[in-house]
């Protein structure tokens, strides 16, 4: 491996298992060129981080449970959302376990700059965060595949704002409370739903979680 010119690039990591995190930790400062300047388990608590680091990238794992100081849980997507949304220079790479379809399209459209799985091989981890900081793009293989694949005929495109809809939906929520959770109006929610409806072919509520989960759109816990 080559040593990287210039500066260091600053990594901040986000993964709600101390274990994984000081794995990253440890790998990424064997790499020359990385530097982690910080690392939290909590979404909310690394929205702050970015704000106070400055960090150049953000390793983000998609499924945080981690409550951490803040006594609150938003998951990997959401974080991400906030951080691009107040920060204009950090950069986000999603590192996770899954490559399930629905996570890689919410990632990007919640503008990731890479998607790489926490199976692949260190190389790939790193090639990933030097594009993301250098404003590339870079999804590991199994990711590209699933991505590539959303645009199939065979599986619904739903955007990621309707699959969010349609996990409420699942969750029993009402219009109502769906409006609110998202900071929409009601109006709004509900051509979502047509929209969805639509697209998936069916006629209710029900009907459409159950199409959703077959599909493997969205998840039941």
């Amino acid at each position: 491996m080559s040593e990287s010119p210039g500066p260091a690039l600053r990594i901040l990591i986000v993964d709600d298992h101390t274990v994984v995190r000081a794995g990253l930790r440890a790998l990424l400062e064997s790499e020359p060129g990385f530097a982690v300047i910080g690392e939290t388990g909590d979404g909310i608590d690394a929205v702050n981080q970015v704000a106070d680091l400055r960090p150049d990238v953000v390793l983000m794992d998609l499924r945080l449970s981690d409550t951490g100081a803040t006594g609150s849980v938003i998951d990997g997507i959401e974080a991400t959302r906030r951080i691009l949304a107040t920060s204009t220079a950090a950069r986000v790479v999603v590192l996770t376990s899954h490559g399930h379809q629905v996570d890689v399209l919410r990632a990007v459209e919640a503008g990731a700059r890479g998607y790489v799985l926490k199976a692949g091989p260190p190389e790939e981890l790193f090639r990933a965060v030097r594009a993301a900081a250098a404003g590339g793009m870079t999804l590991a293989p199994e990711a590209a595949a699933q991505f590539a694949g959303s645009a199939s005929d065979s599986v619904p495109v739903l955007s990621a704002r309707e699959i969010e809809v349609v996990r409420l939906l699942a969750h029993g929520h009402t219009n109502r409370t769906i409006a609110g959770t998202l900071h929409l109006a009601e109006a709004t929610i509900k051509t979502h739903l047509v929209r969805i409806y639509r697209k998936l072919g069916t006629e209710n509520r029900a009907g459409t979680v159950t199409e959703a989960v077959r599909l493997g759109l969205i998840e039941l816990n």
